[in-house]
């Protein structure tokens, strides 16, 4: 789908802050309100919009213990990579998962309350997992940039 220079500011105000009306997002883009709404309908209907969603403060929820794993897998046959892939869609600790080539096989971003929580998870979640050869864990000191945001 092409996008024109009216759908990439529609987008980018979308990911600023997708609870701003029709109205208001008229108003910016100098559109009627009409024009808006079918512009939304026809990002969504080519999927260019996959989904809404809210995004959650990790310190107000105690979930701001964040561990970058590298995984290594025993070998990189089909099936390990495809059952590895199926089980970690499973845990809720794993916010993102990335197949990365290198030294190691997957980066997992991992979400928890503290060093604790992270060794528990390691012990009866992630290390449970077949075909595991080794990880390797780098623990977050700052947050230097964290968005959402695709430019366009």
């Amino acid at each position: 789908m092409e996008l024109d220079d009216t759908d990439r500011k529609l987008l980018l105000f979308l990911q600023e802050d997708c609870k701003q009306t029709t109205k208001e997002l008229a108003g910016k883009l100098g559109l009627s309100v009409t024009a808006v709404y079918e512009r939304i309908k026809k990002l969504e209907n080519a999927g260019v919009i996959s989904k809404y969603v809210a995004l959650l403060d990790r310190k107000k929820i105690n979930r701001e213990f964040i561990v970058l794993c590298h995984v290594k897998l025993t070998q990189h046959k089909k099936e390990f990579v495809l059952q590895f892939e199926r089980e970690v869609m499973n845990l809720q600790e794993v916010t993102e998962c990335f197949h990365v080539s290198g030294d190691y096989d997957y980066i997992l971003k991992i979400g928890v309350r503290n060093i604790e929580d992270y060794r528990n998870f390691m012990l009866t979640k992630l290390t449970t997992l077949q075909h595991i050869a080794s990880t390797h864990s780098s623990f977050m000191i700052s947050e230097v940039k964290n968005t959402t945001a695709i430019a366009l």
